[in-house]
């Protein structure tokens, strides 16, 4: 099953250990259903850093980018509940991508997830874009891999919110994203090194300074599935 929707907001934030059990339970039994509420919010997954750190990864999959400016959405963003206030402030080192889904191949949910954060190099938009694509269409046939999606970044045109404010307003943003799905570390772990290296990248047109990393499923939920 490909990318629910044309849309995804993804987020990658550390969250201090001394504060992490209680995130996880704000996470699963507050902000998820209250996401999930929202029109076209149709998927929610938090990924935890497969090494163990403080770094999470969290996608929510939307029916279209115009969710990400919606009254419904906006409202929940200027009226954090109590809960929501107090943990927002432990959010540290925020990015914050609102995206259009490019390409999407093959599950979503899976074991483990490599992220890339990575930019087109000036005028290989199109190059790269095609050879992801045909790598796509590749790498969901290779044994121990479950899907490959592309996503780029694309700014609604909203003002800052109290969310972010709660956060100091600090943060960042990917421009394009990798998401490649398995079942099997070693096979996920073999393409970052090879097809999906920063070299590798490089060729095809992507500009220095990409950022991988690899993540552990840790909770998803659709609508009507959380309590």
């Amino acid at each position: 099953m490909s990318l629910l929707g044309q849309a995804a907001l993804a987020m990658w934030w550390d969250i201090a250990g001394e504060t992490r059990v209680e995130f996880e339970h704000w996470h699963s039994h507050e902000h998820f259903p209250e996401r999930l509420a929202i029109p076209g919010f149709l998927r929610a997954s938090r990924w935890s850093s497969a090494d163990g750190g403080e770094g999470f990864f969290v996608l929510y999959e939307l029916a279209d980018h115009g969710a990400l400016s919606s009254p419904a959405y906006l409202a929940r963003l200027n009226a954090p509940s109590p809960w929501s206030a107090r943990m927002m402030p432990q959010h540290r080192n925020m990015v914050r991508s609102q995206c259009r889904v490019l390409e999407s191949r093959g599950a979503v949910l899976s074991r483990q997830l490599l992220t890339i954060r990575l930019a087109p190099a000036a005028g290989r938009e199109d190059a790269l874009r095609s050879a992801l694509r045909t790598l796509a269409d590749r790498l969901v046939q290779r044994p121990g891999i479950a899907g490959m999606h592309l996503l780029r970044h694309e700014q609604p045109a909203i003002a800052a919110t109290e969310e972010q404010r709660m956060r100091g307003l600090r943060d960042g943003a990917a421009d394009w994203i990798v998401l490649v799905n398995a079942y099997d570390s070693g096979a996920l772990r073999a393409v970052a090194a090879a097809e999906l290296s920063d070299g590798a990248l490089g060729q095809i047109g992507a500009s220095a300074g990409m950022r991988a990393e690899v993540h552990t499923l840790s909770a998803s939920a659709q609508p009507g599935e959380t309590a």
